[in-house]
């Protein structure tokens, strides 16, 4: 799953179907309390884009600025920066922000990742698609999880809605077999303390993928600042927001 926010590779046999539903899986101690339905109708089109920048208050991403986040795994640290480019691509039709997502374990980089955000005129952060390198002793190993909006029966999801609400879910992302992330909000008043400070007014929203039913991981969105911690409640990982730089 996407930090900053994831076989063979089956094509959709209806093209022409607009309704998808996904289930969450049986509840366990490591997946959600119960079981949630994402209906995967976003209405998507290019034409309600108007190529403005990302200023969601949750999730703003202006050109320049860099998120960098800590935790402790098995392997030993983890270090990710989220980095937004001054760069745009285009895809789907849609003039994307590209947001370089690098993660380093013990120093060593081990994935690196272009992702695509866009935000609607209604004030939607949608999820375009991404490129996503795992490294090993600095050689690409595998491109696993990559998709693009529009290419091969992928398909656009939000990522952050417009006006966030108990309870309201959606699909992330959709390439079938490769990439399925959901999120559901589960609070809008959360108070936050990481290593670079204490915030309140925050979102937590429970993010799942149908392809990896163990794997649960609440993140926390605060106003003006943007994702400001992770927790993998799989391998009980905690990912902090330690500092945020540039613009």
């Amino acid at each position: 799953m996407n930090a900053f926010y994831p076989s063979t590779l089956h094509r959709f046999v209806l093209l022409a179907m607009v309704l998808l539903v996904f289930h969450a899986a049986a509840c366990d101690s490591n997946t959600p309390e119960d079981n949630f339905v994402v209906t995967y109708d976003p209405a998507f089109s290019a034409a309600n884009f108007q190529g403005k920048a990302i200023t969601h208050p949750f999730l703003p991403l202006p050109p320049g600025k860099t998120w960098e986040l800590r935790g402790q795994t098995e392997d030993g640290e983890e270090r990710i920066l989220v980095e937004v480019l001054p760069e745009t691509r285009e895809v789907d039709g849609v003039t994307a922000t590209v947001v370089r997502d690098r993660v380093y374990l013990e120093g060593s980089l081990v994935e690196d990742t272009f992702d695509w955000f866009a935000q609607d005129d209604d004030g939607n952060v949608w999820y375009l698609g991404e490129d996503s390198k795992e490294i090993e002793n600095g050689q690409v190993v595998s491109t696993e999880g990559s998709w693009e909006s529009g290419v091969d029966g992928a398909q656009a999801g939000i990522v952050m809605p417009a006006t966030p609400t108990v309870g309201q879910a959606y699909q992330q992302e959709f390439y079938a077999g490769e990439a399925e992330d959901r999120g559901r909000v589960l609070s809008v008043d959360e108070s936050v303390t990481v290593a670079a400070g204490s915030f309140t007014g925050c979102i937590k929203t429970e993010d799942t993928t149908r392809l990896e039913p163990d794997v649960l991981e609440y993140k926390y969105y605060c106003p003006d600042v943007g994702l400001v911690l992770e927790e993998n409640l799989e391998d009980d990982e905690r990912f902090e927001l330690q500092a945020i730089t540039g613009q």
